[in-house]
């Protein structure tokens, strides 16, 4: 593999254009400058190279499928972007394929420039349809535009933005009784916004039955429901939507993340031909320049693509299975002593919760140490959350256990160290 030329003042340059705190977390964990990826590693600018089970989720088919990295460059050889003006038929063939995966009846989309932005279209589209009050749940996370604040639960990024949107209200995550109590104060004017499963929110399932009764108290309210499974969507989560898991079929469904393949970012809402009739209407009532450019729709059409043929829904719940058991045998003597709450996930998208935030700070110190990359929880600082590709194979599943097991003994013996 070729070298690629870094200059010596990335981090200078953070610290002075792109923001010191950003430059001082990466310096924390080794100031690693990343330089190039493939499959399931990253290579940093010394050459050292590291699992990525991080990304946020993003990279489900790994880093660089030769699939989607081909569609992308012959597109961007032949028109990477639209007047927006003539019809495009890449745009046309995403649109396709992406409801060719999706529950039955959400056979309209818009496609977005990104998770928020999905979310932002989602609450026009329920303003339009005269849903005004809003209701969304504790520990959610959709996004950091205003609107999408809105609707996340978690004050830390909230209150320094509010007056936000008017009319919402949060009820705890998986209490279909109090969800349900507050549609009797709302009645039709509600939109109700919910993650299948939370993963900013520290990889939190509901109990069974939880998303089923949600919406049917939606429908006898006659309340829109939107799901957002930006984070579980297109097979992160063993299936090819976490509701479907619950044969439940929302009004607007959420995508983003690994819809992209790992290449393009993207956003997408997936529609009923009602919800989505005031963009039948006006198509410029949410719009923007770069949403569904050609260069995107190829990377997510081939992405798509990609995801059926390889099967990856299914190789997501066979390899989520193997490690969620994993991580719990690895991380036994911590769960035992306390200092792990729990281990939890479906399919890929795995947590493990700390009994302290500066415990889960430490173990992903560790982690990094041992060349894997996790993610941490904007809303949940105790959980380290796990979110590999499908590409994951035996020896590498093994690197990340060995990891896992390492990094848990480091943080169990400071801990031993500091009670003494």
């Amino acid at each position: 593999m070729s070298t690629v030329a870094v200059t010596p003042d990335v981090d200078a340059t953070y610290r002075r254009h792109l923001g010191a705190g950003r430059a001082r977390l990466a310096a924390a964990l080794g100031g690693q400058v990343e330089i190039a990826a493939h499959g399931a590693v990253v290579i940093d600018a010394r050459q050292d190279v590291y699992l990525d089970c991080g990304g946020y989720g993003a990279f489900l088919l790994g880093h660089s499928h030769p699939r989607v990295v081909a569609a992308v460059q012959e597109q961007a050889a032949r028109r990477a972007l639209a007047t927006r003006l003539f019809l495009d038929p890449v745009h046309a063939g995403a649109a396709r394929a992406l409801v060719g995966v999706a529950p039955p009846g959400l056979d309209r989309v818009y496609f977005a420039t990104s998770g928020a932005d999905a979310m932002e279209a989602a609450l026009k589209l329920a303003r339009l349809h005269g849903k005004h009050r809003l209701i969304g749940v504790h520990g959610g996370f959709h996004g950091k535009t205003l609107g999408a604040l809105s609707a996340s639960g978690n004050p830390t990024f909230r209150d320094p933005f509010v007056p936000l949107l008017p009319g919402v209200v949060h009820v705890p995550f998986g209490d279909a009784g109090a969800l349900e109590r507050a549609l009797g104060q709302a009645g039709e004017a509600a939109c109700v916004v919910i993650e299948p499963i939370q993963a900013e929110g520290g990889v939190r399932l509901p109990a069974t039955g939880y998303l089923a009764a949600a919406a049917d108290a939606c429908r006898a309210h006659g309340a829109l429901l939107v799901l957002d499974e930006i984070a579980t969507g297109v097979g992160r989560v063993g299936a090819w939507w976490a509701c479907e898991q619950e044969a439940v079929v929302p009004d607007l469904l959420l995508a983003g993340k690994a819809l992209g393949g790992g290449v393009v970012p993207v956003g997408a809402v997936l529609a009923t031909a009602d919800a989505f009739a005031p963009l039948d209407r006006d198509p410029f009532i949410h719009s923007a320049t770069f949403a569904a450019a050609p260069l995107v729709m190829a990377g997510v059409r081939a992405a798509l693509e990609a995801l059926v043929e390889e099967e990856v829904p299914s190789r997501a719940a066979q390899l989520g299975v193997r490690l969620l058991a994993g991580l719990r045998a690895e991380l036994a003597h911590l769960l035992e002593a306390g200092l792990v709450r729990a281990v939890r996930g479906r399919g890929l998208l795995l947590g493990v919760e700390f009994a302290a935030p500066a415990m889960a700070g430490e173990f992903e110190y560790e982690l990094v140490a041992r060349r894997v990359i996790p993610n941490h929880c904007l809303n949940h600082h105790s959980v380290v959350r796990f979110t590999p590709p499908a590409c994951l194979g035996d020896d590498e599943l093994r690197w990340l256990l060995d990891a896992v097991a390492d990094a848990g003994a480091a943080v169990l013996a400071r801990n031993a160290r500091r009670s003494r």
